[in-house]
Order: C-alpha cells, then structure tokens, then sequence
C-alpha cells in the first residue's frame, strides 16, 4: 500500500472527505472555507459519492491524521513544512507545491479567485475586452479544466494567441498580480496582497492541459492556427497533451486502479469511440465476469452522440490525472511522463 493511500486504502481526496464527515457540518464548513472553488467541488463531490465506508477505515483516516498531526507538529518541524505535507497528503504533490507557493507569498487574490466560482460564459464576458496578455494571465491562473471552458467561450479568433502566450509565459511578477486584482476589486470588492518573488503562472504545460480539456475540434483547429505561427512552440504544446489514447501507456496495475475509479456508464460511452486496442486493455484488467457484461453492454448499446463519447473520455482522463497528482498512477503521455 503506497504511503499517500494510508492505512485506508483510500486515496488523499477520498480520505480528506471521510475526515471531513467524520468531524460534522459545523468544523468540516470551516475547514471548506479554507479552500479554493475547485478543491470545495473535489471534496464535495467526492463527500457526496462516498459510500461503503467501514469502520475500519474511518480509524485508519482518523489515526493517519492524528499521526500527522503527532508527528509534523514535533521540536525542530515548522509549521510550512506541516502545513505542505498535509496539503500534500489531501491534493498530491503538484497542487499542494503550487499551493504553498500562494502561502508563502502572502497571497490572498480574493479578486482573482473570485473568478474561480464563476461559469465560465461570466469570466469570458468579463475578460474578452481586456488585453490579451492580461487575458493569458488569468487563464493560467485559472485550473486548466475551468481555463479550458473559458478559452472555449472566447472569440475564435483570439483563441491561438492566446495559447501561444500561455505557452510562452514565463512566471508573472508580484506587481502585475497585484494590478489585477485591484482590477477584479473594482468588480467584486474584494483585497489583493503582494508577494517577493515571481509565481509560476503559464508555461508550455499549462497551455498542453487547457487544449486537453476543450472539444477536441476547437482544440485541433487551435493546434493548426499555431503551427502555422510558430511551428516549433505548437511541437513543443502536442508533446505535452495526453490524450485518452495514451491511456494505453498506462501500467496493468496503473489501468486497473483507474478503472476502480470511473462510473460504469462512463466508461461504456467512452469505449463506444475506442479503437479494439484499447478495449482489449480495458477488458484485460478487468475480472472475467466483469470484461464480459462489458462487451455485452457495448453490443446492446445503440449509437452515441460523438460529443457524449469525447465528455466520458474526459471525464476519464481528468480522473487519471487525479490519480497521477496524488501518486496512485503514473500517465506515460508523448514524449514525457506525468507522476
């Protein structure tokens, strides 16, 4: 058993959300008011879906908690590195990193995570008359799933510049993070803070996961506007996508802890647009019983809209990405590998 799974077996989000219940409404609220929109619909969501959980396992929750806290609270461990290693154990090495990052600068954008509560039509009329770069600022600060939609919601014809500029963003400084939520406060009322260093908005990676996210035509059509730009910065984007495909990349161990993860009905839309490759993955780390009532089902099953079969294999790869961040899987994508 892998150390982020603890002694419950269960991964960091599904162990936050036992924790969570297991105080109560009052103290889990508390808690929640903490957190960023994003991580409140994770853990809601998987609050919501939670079932089965034995006794057993809300001890083990409860005493790899209370270890924790035992043990980073001790003489000579400071309060950040407590601080990360929960954050760690709850959202996965990445999320809790670039989280500590905001922590240590002192950043409290509520005008900027303002933005992260709204659909993304509202962002879109919100920033569409802004600057570009100030537009490609706030898409990476953005999550790439919410990013996706926004760029989504733009003007087609601004949607290629903006990627390149994504892609080509080299950090933002604190004074320029400043300045935009002094803009956003004029919106929704709301403070900004200051930093000293550089935060680590943007990049090549930020760029690959927003085009991952959008419908694959808006993304194909993106790629193409950019290759024909610059050729070279739309190589280097296509080498970071992982697309559902890649899935077959993935470990047996790493598939079948993946499967365990997707709805049922999910995974029989998605596998209505897959090749007999894939499928053969899929049914080769699956029980007997289960590989055939599969292929039964997807007999059965009658044409399916091409768009319900890209949202199922998104839905698939955001929860490999899941488990990617909190340790569980390792994605093998083109040309680099995500852990």
């Amino acid at each position: 058993m892998s150390e982020a799974q603890g002694r419950s077996g269960r991964n960091g989000v599904e162990r936050a959300a036992i924790l969570l219940l297991t105080l109560g409404e009052s103290e889990a609220a508390e808690i929640l008011k903490h957190l960023g929109a994003k991580d409140v619909q994770r853990l809601g969501r998987c609050m919501a879906e939670l079932n089965g959980v034995s006794r057993e396992e809300v001890r083990g929750v409860l005493g790899d908690f209370t270890s924790a806290v035992e043990n980073q609270t001790s003489v000579g461990v400071g309060g950040d590195e407590f601080v990360r290693r929960v954050l760690v154990n709850a959202l996965g090495e990445e999320k809790a990193n670039n989280l500590m990052e905001r922590i240590s600068l002192g950043a409290q954008r509520k005008g900027l995570d303002a933005l992260k509560w709204m659909d993304a039509r509202a962002v879109a009329d919100l920033v569409r008359t802004e600057h570009p770069q100030i537009v490609a600022i706030i898409l990476s600060y953005l999550g790439a799933e919410q990013a996706a939609e926004v760029l989504g919601e733009l003007p087609t014809g601004m949607r290629a510049d903006l990627v390149v500029r994504i892609a080509t963003l080299d950090g933002v400084q604190p004074s320029a993070l400043e300045e935009l939520d002094q803009m956003m406060e004029k919106q929704f009322a709301a403070s900004g803070g200051a930093g000293s260093k550089s935060s680590a908005l943007g990049g090549l990676r930020a760029a690959a996961e927003m085009l991952n996210l959008m419908d694959s035509s808006a993304g194909t059509a993106l790629m193409t506007d950019i290759g024909k730009s610059d050729e070279a910065l739309s190589q280097k984007i296509q080498d970071l996508m992982f697309v559902f495909d890649d899935l077959l990349e993935v470990d047996d161990r790493g598939m079948q802890e993946l499967l365990r993860q997707v709805p049922a009905d999910k995974l029989l839309i998605a596998l209505k647009g897959a090749d007999e490759t894939f499928k053969a993955k899929v049914f080769k780390n699956m029980s007997q019983r289960a590989a055939e009532m599969l292929k039964s089902d997807l007999e059965a099953k009658g044409p399916v809209r091409l768009a319900d079969v890209e949202a199922a294999q998104k839905e698939i790869l955001l929860a490999a990405r899941k488990l990617a961040d909190e340790g569980s899987i390792q994605l093998g994508g083109k040309g680099e590998q995500y852990v």
